[in-house]
């Protein structure tokens, strides 16, 4: 089972509009898989009540209780052996509020805390509809933990709601927070990071619309065993100094197989940098343990175009996952497939990956609304080493661009045996810098700039429907130096499939080469293509990698 559109673009709608604009979305009539999901992850988004074991760690009341992340730590790692507690709802007007009721409802920026001082503000997500189960906040100050209390006074309710909302009520919880600073202006506080939902959070770097998600942890993604959804538990802000730009989150994180310790340095920028460390231990046996997952949304691309009769070129929240292992950078190019995909890239100690939106510009997608140009890419930077494992996409078909249909994480080569303790840290990086491309595939490599595809045969000949063409331009890095007439070679593989032809030119007056080749396959076999280019004994470019699933599925 996958995570999916419909509550991650919900969250977008809550954390990219107030919630009179975004009043009128519904959600569809169908109950299909988007709507299934959507429930099946918001019932185990957030948890209710926290254990005696994290109780003591939180104190009770108001009263302020000494907190770390090393006892956090322990704490977590003595209720893996203890039962899971399922969570429990919110009581009374929470559980009556439907889709509609819930986006009537903002926080009140006149409440936000830390608004006294500093570069930080703290705003929450109200309970109710899919985000009932209340998570704990809490303030961190000179090593003392205070829980955070907010009441319906800290809310504005945008009338019709259709339920009462009693005044000055007390609420056991919120269904998250988002922490907003000058990221675009002096003195303007916007968004930076926002956590809503099970371990799903957002953010933002400077002059970024959100997009793609990231999550705590991936339990059983894409396998048949179903998907398991951990939720960030309860919070602790550490309180920033009033010249500090940097915000420590720490957060307890629980399943029925795995709780978790996390301590997120959040640094708001271009890019927004995001450091992780996480220690998790396993309550009982699991199939697979996804690290540091990314959830995103593919519908079409130049080349992925389906059958959608649309006026916009492409629509999408990230059009690629980055890796970097080894030496070797690969770009491979999302698809929004005609059946489950599923690609495994074996590596060993990983350098960076993530899913990317390298295409910039507003000709580019056209939309005047969703503005896929401005959407964040997000590339992960493991720290030390991570020794062997298996970077694995997972591409699930969709007709609509309002499901995530997207997830990249890493598997280490580990059984997940209950017992079982990982610690895994790394930086995340929220961005859109200039010259994305070159700047990812660095300064000797060429990128690939954009990728195309058809049918195979000659143009304005009979289209022959055995094979595929594809047209991969690369750009920049010494390649963008050669002459015209350079001996450069292109390398092609296609395995469960045969190369018929890889032509490889300069395109006249620019830095970039064009690469065409044709590839067929009997069937609907599934063929891994590769290609990349070398030249006076060097690799010249970034390799660019594409699972293409046969004629008999285009």
């Amino acid at each position: 089972m996958l995570p999916n559109r419909n509550t991650a673009s919900e969250r977008s709608a809550l954390l990219d509009r107030p919630a009179a604009e975004t009043a009128a979305r519904h959600l569809p009539a169908d109950p299909s898989r988007r709507r299934l999901l959507a429930m099946l992850a918001g019932s185990t988004a957030l948890a209710v009540t926290l254990p005696a074991a994290l109780r003591a760690q939180e104190g009770s009341g108001d009263m302020a209780s000494p907190f770390s992340f090393e006892a956090l730590v322990e704490t977590m790692r003595q209720r893996a052996a203890e039962p899971w507690l399922a969570p429990q709802k919110a009581e009374g007007f929470f559980r009556a509020l439907d889709y509609d009721g819930f986006q009537r409802i903002q926080f009140d920026p006149e409440r936000a805390r830390w608004a006294d001082e500093g570069r930080f503000r703290v705003n929450a997500f109200h309970l109710g509809w899919l985000f009932a189960e209340p998570v704990a906040l809490h303030e961190v100050s000179q090593g003392q933990a205070q829980p955070m209390a907010f009441s319906t006074d800290d809310f504005i309710y945008h009338q019709p709601l259709g339920v009462d909302v009693p005044e000055h009520t007390q609420m056991p919880g919120v269904a998250g927070f988002r922490l907003n600073a000058p990221l675009n202006q002096a003195g303007r506080f916007d968004e930076v990071v926002a956590f809503l939902g099970a371990s799903y959070f957002r953010a933002l770097g400077v002059g970024n619309r959100y997009g793609l998600s990231a999550r705590g942890l991936a339990v059983n993604t894409g396998l048949p065993e179903g998907e398991e959804f951990p939720r960030f538990e309860a919070f602790w802000l550490e309180r920033p100094s009033a010249t500090s730009n940097e915000v420590v989150v720490c957060a307890a994180l629980g399943s029925e197989s795995v709780t978790g310790a996390f301590r997120m340095t959040v640094r708001p920028g271009d890019p927004t940098r995001i450091g992780v460390e996480a220690h998790l231990f396993l309550r009982r046996d699991v199939a697979q343990i996804g690290l540091a997952p990314l959830t995103s949304m593919y519908l079409y691309g130049p080349q992925d175009q389906g059958d959608y009769d649309d006026y916009r070129p492409a629509v999408h929240d990230s059009e690629g996952l980055y890796i970097e292992s080894g030496g070797q950078k690969i770009w491979r190019p999302l698809k929004n497939p005609s059946r489950l995909g599923n690609s495994y890239f074996a590596l060993e100690n990983p350098r960076a990956f993530g899913l990317v939106q390298r295409t910039r510009g507003f000709e580019a997608y056209l939309d005047a609304e969703a503005r896929y140009d401005l959407r964040p890419s997000l590339v992960i930077r493991p720290r030390g080493d991570w020794g062997r494992g298996r970077l694995r996409l997972v591409e699930i078909p969709t007709d609509l661009e309002t499901n995530d249909n997207i997830v990249a994480f890493w598997v280490p080569e580990t059984g997940f045996a209950a017992g079982q303790e990982i610690s895994v840290a790394y930086d995340m990086e929220w961005g859109t810098g200039p010259g994305e491309a070159r700047a990812l595939a660095g300064g000797d490599l060429a990128a690939v700039r954009r990728s195309l595809a058809g049918h195979g045969g000659n143009a304005g000949a009979e289209p022959a429907k055995d094979r595929r063409k594809f047209v991969i331009d690369f750009e920049g890095g010494r390649l963008g130096e050669l002459p015209a007439g350079a001996e450069v070679t292109p390398l092609v593989t296609a395995a469960r499939g045969e190369v018929l032809e890889a032509i490889l030119s300069p395109i006249e007056g620019t830095r970039t080469w064009r690469l065409v080749t044709e590839i067929s396959a009997k069937g609907d076999e599934i063929v891994e293509i590769a290609a990349h280019l070398e030249g006076y004994g060097q690799v010249l470019s970034e390799t660019w990698a594409y699972q293409w699933m046969g004629p008999e599925n285009d």
